[in-house]
Protein backbone atom coordinates (compact mmCIF):
# COMPACT_ATOMS: atom_id res chain seq x y z
CA UNK A 1 0.00 0.00 0.00
CA UNK A 2 0.88 3.52 -0.56
CA UNK A 3 2.58 5.02 2.35
CA UNK A 4 0.20 3.08 4.43
CA UNK A 5 2.37 2.52 7.64
CA UNK A 6 3.64 6.15 7.48
CA UNK A 7 -0.15 7.40 7.48
CA UNK A 8 -1.35 4.97 9.83
CA UNK A 9 0.99 5.94 12.81
CA UNK A 10 0.18 9.55 11.83
CA UNK A 11 -3.58 9.75 10.77
CA UNK A 12 -4.32 10.35 14.82
CA UNK A 13 -2.94 14.02 14.81
CA UNK A 14 -4.58 15.36 11.87
CA UNK A 15 -8.08 14.97 12.96
CA UNK A 16 -8.48 18.18 14.42
CA UNK A 17 -6.21 19.85 12.17
CA UNK A 18 -8.08 21.89 9.68
CA UNK A 19 -11.46 20.32 10.49
CA UNK A 20 -13.27 24.59 10.61
CA UNK A 21 -13.54 26.87 13.18
CA UNK A 22 -16.02 25.05 15.66
CA UNK A 23 -16.75 21.34 14.39
CA UNK A 24 -19.76 19.72 16.24
CA UNK A 25 -19.16 17.49 19.14
CA UNK A 26 -20.93 14.88 16.34
CA UNK A 27 -18.57 15.43 13.33
CA UNK A 28 -15.08 15.84 16.11
CA UNK A 29 -16.32 12.09 17.65
CA UNK A 30 -15.74 10.92 13.99
CA UNK A 31 -12.17 8.91 14.40
CA UNK A 32 -10.38 8.52 10.50
CA UNK A 33 -7.87 5.71 9.92
CA UNK A 34 -6.56 3.17 7.82
CA UNK A 35 -7.87 0.04 8.40
CA UNK A 36 -7.08 -4.01 6.92
CA UNK A 37 -8.59 -3.74 3.84
CA UNK A 38 -10.91 -6.86 4.66
CA UNK A 39 -12.75 -5.14 6.52
CA UNK A 40 -13.18 -2.05 4.10
CA UNK A 41 -13.97 -4.55 1.34
CA UNK A 42 -17.09 -6.04 3.68
CA UNK A 43 -18.33 -3.03 4.33
CA UNK A 44 -18.32 -1.81 1.10
CA UNK A 45 -19.67 -4.96 -0.83
CA UNK A 46 -22.61 -4.59 1.35
CA UNK A 47 -23.43 -1.11 1.65
CA UNK A 48 -22.40 1.03 -1.32
CA UNK A 49 -24.19 1.18 -4.82
CA UNK A 50 -22.14 -0.82 -6.47
CA UNK A 51 -21.54 -3.53 -3.94
CA UNK A 52 -17.85 -4.13 -5.30
CA UNK A 53 -14.07 -3.12 -4.37
CA UNK A 54 -11.99 -2.53 -7.07
CA UNK A 55 -9.03 -3.91 -8.09
CA UNK A 56 -5.78 -2.27 -7.38
CA UNK A 57 -6.82 -0.99 -4.56
CA UNK A 58 -3.50 0.81 -2.18
CA UNK A 59 -4.91 2.19 0.89
CA UNK A 60 -8.13 2.38 2.84
CA UNK A 61 -9.17 4.46 5.33
CA UNK A 62 -12.21 3.89 8.19
CA UNK A 63 -14.51 6.44 9.89
CA UNK A 64 -15.14 5.14 13.51
CA UNK A 65 -17.63 6.45 16.24
CA UNK A 66 -16.57 5.16 19.57
CA UNK A 67 -14.83 2.13 17.78
CA UNK A 68 -17.55 1.29 15.56
CA UNK A 69 -16.82 1.25 11.85
CA UNK A 70 -18.92 3.32 9.92
CA UNK A 71 -17.64 4.26 6.34
CA UNK A 72 -14.58 3.58 4.59
CA UNK A 73 -12.99 5.16 2.00
CA UNK A 74 -10.67 3.33 -1.10
CA UNK A 75 -7.44 4.79 -2.61
CA UNK A 76 -6.51 2.71 -5.87
CA UNK A 77 -4.48 3.18 -9.28
CA UNK A 78 -7.55 4.22 -10.86
CA UNK A 79 -8.03 4.11 -14.85
CA UNK A 80 -4.28 3.58 -16.28
CA UNK A 81 -3.73 6.62 -18.05
CA UNK A 82 -5.01 9.11 -14.76
CA UNK A 83 -1.42 10.06 -14.28
CA UNK A 84 -1.72 12.15 -17.93
CA UNK A 85 -3.95 14.51 -16.58
CA UNK A 86 -0.75 16.31 -15.22
CA UNK A 87 1.74 16.75 -17.06
CA UNK A 88 5.57 15.56 -16.36
CA UNK A 89 3.58 13.06 -13.71
CA UNK A 90 3.93 9.32 -13.63
CA UNK A 91 1.42 6.59 -12.48
CA UNK A 92 3.20 6.60 -9.12
CA UNK A 93 2.18 10.22 -8.69
CA UNK A 94 -1.91 9.56 -8.70
CA UNK A 95 -4.39 7.80 -6.63
CA UNK A 96 -8.02 7.64 -7.56
CA UNK A 97 -10.62 7.52 -4.89
CA UNK A 98 -12.28 4.87 -5.94
CA UNK A 99 -15.02 4.01 -3.42
CA UNK A 100 -16.40 6.04 -0.38
CA UNK A 101 -19.68 4.62 1.89
CA UNK A 102 -20.70 6.93 4.96
CA UNK A 103 -23.62 5.14 7.34
CA UNK A 104 -26.69 7.41 7.08
CA UNK A 105 -26.65 7.59 10.92
CA UNK A 106 -23.37 9.94 10.72
CA UNK A 107 -24.40 13.64 11.62
CA UNK A 108 -24.43 16.19 8.25
CA UNK A 109 -21.23 17.21 6.94
CA UNK A 110 -19.45 13.84 7.56
CA UNK A 111 -18.22 12.85 4.71
CA UNK A 112 -16.26 16.55 4.34
CA UNK A 113 -15.00 15.78 7.47
CA UNK A 114 -13.63 12.49 6.33
CA UNK A 115 -12.33 13.33 2.90
CA UNK A 116 -10.55 16.14 4.61
CA UNK A 117 -8.53 14.24 6.96
CA UNK A 118 -7.60 11.88 4.59
CA UNK A 119 -5.91 14.17 2.10
CA UNK A 120 -3.82 15.81 4.96
CA UNK A 121 -2.91 12.49 6.06
CA UNK A 122 -1.70 11.80 2.42
CA UNK A 123 -0.37 15.12 1.61
CA UNK A 124 1.67 14.69 4.77
CA UNK A 125 3.09 11.13 4.56
CA UNK A 126 2.93 9.73 1.56
CA UNK A 127 4.96 11.06 -2.27
CA UNK A 128 1.71 11.22 -4.29
CA UNK A 129 1.10 14.37 -5.97
CA UNK A 130 -2.48 14.20 -6.70
CA UNK A 131 -5.62 12.30 -6.52
CA UNK A 132 -8.65 11.82 -9.44
CA UNK A 133 -12.34 10.69 -8.51
CA UNK A 134 -15.50 10.87 -10.36
CA UNK A 135 -19.11 11.29 -9.65
CA UNK A 136 -22.35 9.19 -11.60
CA UNK A 137 -24.89 11.18 -12.61
CA UNK A 138 -26.56 8.41 -13.61
CA UNK A 139 -26.85 8.13 -9.39
CA UNK A 140 -27.80 11.57 -8.85
CA UNK A 141 -24.56 12.90 -7.89
CA UNK A 142 -22.62 16.01 -9.50
CA UNK A 143 -19.83 15.39 -6.95
CA UNK A 144 -20.68 18.30 -4.61
CA UNK A 145 -18.57 16.67 -1.56
CA UNK A 146 -15.30 17.28 -4.01
CA UNK A 147 -16.87 20.64 -4.68
CA UNK A 148 -17.01 21.25 -0.92
CA UNK A 149 -13.48 20.39 -0.38
CA UNK A 150 -12.33 21.92 -2.77
CA UNK A 151 -11.35 19.96 -5.73
CA UNK A 152 -10.85 21.11 -9.26
CA UNK A 153 -13.58 20.38 -11.63
CA UNK A 154 -12.45 18.94 -14.70
CA UNK A 155 -15.60 17.90 -17.10
CA UNK A 156 -17.04 14.60 -18.15
CA UNK A 157 -14.55 11.65 -18.66
CA UNK A 158 -15.09 9.02 -20.99
CA UNK A 159 -17.71 6.40 -21.06
CA UNK A 160 -15.86 3.51 -19.57
CA UNK A 161 -18.44 -0.37 -19.62
CA UNK A 162 -18.29 -2.82 -16.75
CA UNK A 163 -18.31 -6.45 -17.00
CA UNK A 164 -20.55 -9.04 -15.34
CA UNK A 165 -18.81 -12.31 -15.73
CA UNK A 166 -22.25 -13.99 -15.29
CA UNK A 167 -22.39 -14.05 -11.58
CA UNK A 168 -24.07 -10.75 -11.62
CA UNK A 169 -21.15 -9.05 -10.02
CA UNK A 170 -19.74 -5.99 -12.18
CA UNK A 171 -16.48 -5.32 -12.43
CA UNK A 172 -14.34 -2.49 -13.94
CA UNK A 173 -12.13 -3.24 -16.56
CA UNK A 174 -8.78 -2.80 -13.94
CA UNK A 175 -11.00 -5.30 -11.36
CA UNK A 176 -10.29 -7.86 -13.59
CA UNK A 177 -7.29 -7.38 -14.79
CA UNK A 178 -5.89 -6.93 -11.30
CA UNK A 179 -8.14 -10.82 -10.65
CA UNK A 180 -7.62 -12.26 -13.77
CA UNK A 181 -4.96 -10.69 -15.90
CA UNK A 182 -6.63 -9.66 -18.68
CA UNK A 183 -9.36 -7.89 -19.21
CA UNK A 184 -9.63 -9.25 -22.67
CA UNK A 185 -13.16 -10.41 -23.88
CA UNK A 186 -12.33 -12.52 -26.36
CA UNK A 187 -9.85 -14.90 -23.68
CA UNK A 188 -13.14 -14.90 -20.97
CA UNK A 189 -14.87 -16.54 -23.94
CA UNK A 190 -12.62 -19.00 -25.26
CA UNK A 191 -12.61 -20.09 -21.40
CA UNK A 192 -16.25 -20.58 -21.38
CA UNK A 193 -17.13 -17.55 -19.84
CA UNK A 194 -19.88 -15.35 -21.47
CA UNK A 195 -19.35 -11.91 -20.64
CA UNK A 196 -21.75 -8.95 -20.59
CA UNK A 197 -20.95 -5.84 -21.32
CA UNK A 198 -23.02 -2.93 -18.96
CA UNK A 199 -22.48 0.63 -20.59
CA UNK A 200 -21.77 3.00 -18.14
CA UNK A 201 -22.57 6.85 -18.37
CA UNK A 202 -20.12 9.73 -18.84
CA UNK A 203 -18.98 10.85 -15.28
CA UNK A 204 -18.31 14.20 -13.37
CA UNK A 205 -14.43 14.00 -13.15
CA UNK A 206 -12.76 16.21 -10.06
CA UNK A 207 -9.04 16.40 -9.56
CA UNK A 208 -7.12 17.24 -6.22
CA UNK A 209 -3.75 18.78 -5.93
CA UNK A 210 -2.02 17.26 -3.25
CA UNK A 211 1.03 19.53 -4.75
CA UNK A 212 -0.69 22.65 -5.84
CA UNK A 213 2.69 23.71 -7.87
CA UNK A 214 1.35 21.29 -10.26
CA UNK A 215 -2.28 23.54 -11.28
CA UNK A 216 -0.56 24.80 -14.19
CA UNK A 217 0.36 21.38 -15.66
CA UNK A 218 -3.04 20.18 -15.71
CA UNK A 219 -3.55 18.88 -19.02
CA UNK A 220 -7.35 19.45 -18.98
CA UNK A 221 -9.02 22.49 -18.73
CA UNK A 222 -10.74 23.34 -14.95
CA UNK A 223 -14.32 24.63 -15.48
CA UNK A 224 -16.85 25.74 -13.09
CA UNK A 225 -18.67 23.79 -10.78
CA UNK A 226 -21.63 21.18 -12.14
CA UNK A 227 -24.86 22.34 -10.26
CA UNK A 228 -27.35 19.98 -8.46
CA UNK A 229 -30.22 19.78 -10.77
CA UNK A 230 -33.91 20.59 -9.25
CA UNK A 231 -35.24 17.32 -7.73
CA UNK A 232 -32.26 15.23 -7.84
CA UNK A 233 -31.79 13.60 -4.34
CA UNK A 234 -28.21 13.49 -3.05
CA UNK A 235 -27.16 11.27 -0.18
CA UNK A 236 -24.38 9.12 1.54
CA UNK A 237 -22.58 6.35 -0.93
CA UNK A 238 -21.90 8.78 -3.42
CA UNK A 239 -18.51 7.98 -4.78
Amino acid sequence: MTGAVSVRVSTVPVQGAGAGPSPSTALHSIRVQPIPFIAARRLIVKNHYLHSMPGGTKLVFGALVNGRLSGAIAFGSGPANAYQLVSGTTPEDCLTLTRLWLSDELPSNSESRVISICLRALKKHTKVKFLVSYADPSQGHMGTIYQATGWLYTGLSEAMPMFDLGDGKVRHSRSLSHSYGTHSIKHFESCGTRVKVIPQPRKHRYIYLLDKSLRPDLTVKELPYPKKEEGMVWGYGMQ
